[in-house]
């Protein structure tokens, strides 16, 4: 059992404050003269340029093109290019290996694009892997067949839209371990002198380190387990920043200055810099050459004496080549504990100043360059200028304003130099200010009140503008909020927000009749709206009506329909919907398991899928993809994939994540058509959310009456206090199916008093009563008593009575039984390991 207090616990903290302090100082030493000339959020204008799964996809990284088109892409493989009269087309469909991580990751184009019309690609290609995960264990032999690379290769971008994958020139491979997880890194960026840069992930299982340092050397374990064989190797591509320069043939020369000079004996001279766990995102200053560069860190609760600190993660100014400490030392150099995974037994804490790599799995130098501390590190709430919970640092843009620029929505010299470093999970962009030496001078926010729920990439156009990449809200893929946006400096005159909406976007029969509906569009400045409809962009205006419209589309075919809106200064705003006539969207439902259903991580859950399409008749299976993700609050971590109408998924342990941790399982199924006489295919999907059988109780849905109390001694730190009469709390979607009980942790310093679960709502059908004593304030386990199965997925309602106040503190919720997850044959035991995006 991992231990929390300790004397080595407060100097880790201590220097992680300290860290933060001086951050903070600095933040208020600012004049607030200076603060004040921020643009205020009134200054800026959001356009949102595409939407939703089907121009998105799952969206992973953007180029803008001189143009001011975007190229965005999506880790399965597709290539959007986006106008900025915000109609998109698909650019290409690369193959890609997609299990986790990996697929399709980042995008740039060439310094000379307008020339060359070079597109540089990161991504997973299709190789001899064997299906499923690598084994956990056995040997070199097991290993092998999951051996494959990443690949850094360019297309050209033809005048049609599309990339010629004919043109496709490879460049440099990344070794890789198929079949496990995680870190893939993958930004792409060049510098005033056309060197390439290249960000890796340390390609390692940290779900099996306790949240600590992976660095499991046992002879006959996965070397996918030990980071100090890729990032902590100077002879391995992996955990790295690369920097090369493409030559016109598509080879590749090292620059001068690199970490080891060419011919360095058991080095890579492509290496600039090392030591990183998953750099997911960084952006090159092109004037200073300096890299802003954010690192997710491990995941560890809270420092361990035996093993180290807490988890930290960084926000990098890279400077100069140098090493920066994964996986021996994170944050401001604190050092992990090496650690004897077979004999459970710590040594001594590694040395930040003279670090030595002495694994098995490494073929590199033992001896490294001297660990380079953070520039910025911070957990938690450590850094209050950054806010609190899960922290996704993203190395992002500096801006250089040009006051040559015709650009009426370029952002204002006051931005001149600054960068806008951007946190994914915590779903901000921030204004960071630095001093001339590259020490930061302060942390402002950043237009606030934009819509954005999780930025994933970010850069600034050639129109001074400045275009985001969201994720969005969904748990793995694209969803309704996933998106591509171009925010402008606009202080005047806003552009029109136009929604567009239509009640059918693909059928098998023509003729179609499409209703479009307009509603949602606004003027933000009031004024008189007119419209322009193109159903079959074909260049002609079909109606300005304002709308509701409709048309009818009696051809076969795919069609985009446009709506332009114009304001009375004459500011446009855009928005499309795709049209296909001829192929119906199948229909996908996840049978079994029944969302809500209780499970155990690192059991299998049976499914049952059901799809049914009118072009493809009978459904050939092979083609449905099931897949499970461990839902993390508000994202979700892909881990394991099969194929098949029925089957058996597995739900790996969980060893990645603590009892603070709000974690759970959503199974998804997809179908892809075969398309319908030379018509686009279309992908049905079908979703199931599982509950862990052993919930926390702080993790509810909705509640009234209760708050959220901190308390060391409860699991995961909190437990749901303040309980009075009818107070309660909610599990949505819950589904009985094989839960035979359910179970309380509790406390009770007060009278004590019962705990009624309903379903439905707080006076729905009452199921169980169990009745809680007072305990003196000390913690109880209720055991598990029978509940009724209602039958059906719904909110589950915890509803609490008693007289008096204070009545008692629920802690945890345990749901008895098999639920819907049976344990792994021992034959078959679960060789997964725990993934997550980005972290």
């Amino acid at each position: 059992m991992r231990a929390t207090r300790s004397d080595l616990v407060p100097s880790l903290r201590i220097a992680a404050c300290a860290a933060a302090a001086v951050v903070t100082a600095a933040a208020l030493a600012v004049p607030s003269a200076h603060a004040a000339q921020s643009p205020p959020d009134a200054a800026f204008d959001q356009i949102a340029l595409a939407m939703g799964e089907a121009k998105v996809g799952e969206p992973m990284a953007l180029a803008v093109l001189p143009d001011r088109r975007v190229l965005h892409t999506s880790r399965d493989g597709s290539v959007f290019l986006t106008t900025p009269e915000a109609t998109t087309t698909l650019a290409a469909d690369i193959p890609v290996y997609n299990h986790d991580e990996d697929g399709l990751q980042g995008v740039a184009i060439d310094p000379d694009f307008t020339n060359n019309r070079w597109v540089y690609l990161y991504y997973a290609p299709p190789l001899d892997t064997p299906e499923g995960d690598a084994p956990e264990t056995g040997t070199a032999e097991d290993f092998a067949p999951f051996d494959g690379h990443n690949l850094l290769s360019r297309v050209k971008l033809a005048d049609n839209g599309t990339l010629d994958l004919a043109t496709q020139q490879e460049i440099l491979r990344i070794p890789t371990q198929r079949g496990t997880c995680c870190h893939a890194g993958g930004e792409i960026d060049f510098d005033a002198q056309g060197n390439l840069y290249l960000s890796t992930g340390d390609d390692t299982n940290p779900f099996a380190s306790d949240g600590f340092t992976p660095i499991d050397e046992r002879p006959d374990r996965n070397p996918a387990f030990d980071a100090q064989r890729s990032a902590g190797n100077t002879n391995d591509l992996r955990g790295k920043l690369l920097r090369i320069h493409v030559e016109p043939d598509g080879s590749y020369t090292i620059p001068d200055g690199n970490l080891f000079p060419p011919g360095t004996e058991k080095t890579r001279p492509e290496i600039y810099a090392m030591g990183f766990r998953n750099p997911f995102r960084f952006a090159v200053d092109r004037q200073t050459g300096w890299i802003h560069l954010g690192d997710y860190g491990p995941d560890a609760g809270a420092a361990d004496p035996n093993r180290g600190p807490g988890g930290t993660v960084e926000y990098n100014l890279i400077k100069a080549p140098g090493n920066f400490g994964w996986p021996y030392c994170v944050g401001d150099n604190q050092p992990f504990i090496d650690y004897d995974f077979g004999t459970g037994q710590s040594g001594q804490p590694f040395d930040c100043a003279a670090p030595r790599n002495e694994s098995p799995h490494n073929t590199g130098l033992v001896d490294l360059p001297p660990v380079q501390p953070a520039w910025l590190p911070y957990d938690d709430d450590s850094v209050p200028e950054l806010g609190s919970g899960p922290e996704s640092p993203m190395g992002g843009s500096v801006y250089h304003f040009d006051p040559a620029l015709d650009s009426p929505v370029k952002f204002p010299e006051y931005y001149d130099g600054k960068v806008l470093n951007y946190e994914w999970d915590r779903g901000w962009i921030k204004e960071f200010e630095l001093k001339a030496d590259g020490r930061l001078a302060a942390i402002r926010p950043f237009f606030d009140s934009m819509e954005l729920t999780r930025p994933m990439n970010l850069e600034f156009g050639p129109d001074g503008a400045l275009y985001v990449l969201d994720y969005g809200s969904s748990y793995f893929g694209g969803a309704d909020d996933s998106a591509l946006y171009r925010i402008e400096h606009s202080p005047g005159a806003k552009t029109p927000r136009v929604q567009l909406s239509a009640d059918v976007t693909s059928s098998g029969q023509e003729p179609l009749t499409v209703n479009f509906d307009p509603a949602g569009t606004t003027d933000p400045d009031g004024g008189e709206l007119s419209y322009a409809w193109d159903f079959t962009s074909d260049g002609t205006v079909d109606s300005t009506t304002a709308g509701p419209v409709s048309f009818t589309y009696t051809e076969r075919g795919a069609y985009t329909a446009k709506l332009a809106v114009t304001d009375p200064t004459g500011k446009m705003g855009y928005a499309s919907v795709q049209i296909v006539v001829g192929n119906t969207p199948p229909e996908v439902r996840v049978e079994l398991p029944p969302t809500g259903g209780a499970f155990s991580f690192g059991e299998q859950v049976p499914f049952r899928i059901s799809v049914t399409d009118a072009e493809d008749g009978q459904i050939d299976c092979s083609r449905v993809e099931v897949s499970y993700a461990l839902g993390h609050d508000s994202h979700a971590h892909p881990l394991s994939e099969e194929s098949g109408c029925e089957g058996v998924i597995e739900t790996p342990a969980d060893e990645g994540h603590g009892l603070d941790a709000n974690v759970f399982g959503v199974i998804t199924a997809d179908y892809t058509d075969g398309g319908a006489e030379g018509l686009p295919p279309v992908t049905g999907s079908g979703r199931a959310l599982l509950q862990p059988k052993d919930k926390q109780a702080e993790f509810f849905t909705n509640s009234e009456g209760v708050q959220v109390v901190e308390d060391p001694a409860a699991a995961g730190g909190r437990k749901v206090g303040a309980i009075e009469e009818g107070d309660w709390i909610s599990l949505d979607p819950v589904n009985l199916t094989g839960v035979d009980g359910i179970g309380y942790r509790v406390s009770a310093a007060g009278p004590g008093g019962s705990i009624e679960v309903r379903a439905g709502a707080p006076d729905g059908e009452l199921l169980q009563t169990v009745q809680v004593p007072t305990t003196g304030g000390d913690y109880v386990d209720l055991q598990p008593t029978p509940v009724t199965n209602p039958g059906n997925s719904g909110p589950l309602f915890f509803v609490f009575r008693g007289a008096g106040t204070e009545l008692f503190e629920l802690d945890a919720v345990h749901f008895a039984g098999a639920g819907v997850s049976e344990p792994v044959p021992p034959d078959n035991p679960s060789a997964r390991a725990q993934g997550d995006l980005p972290r």
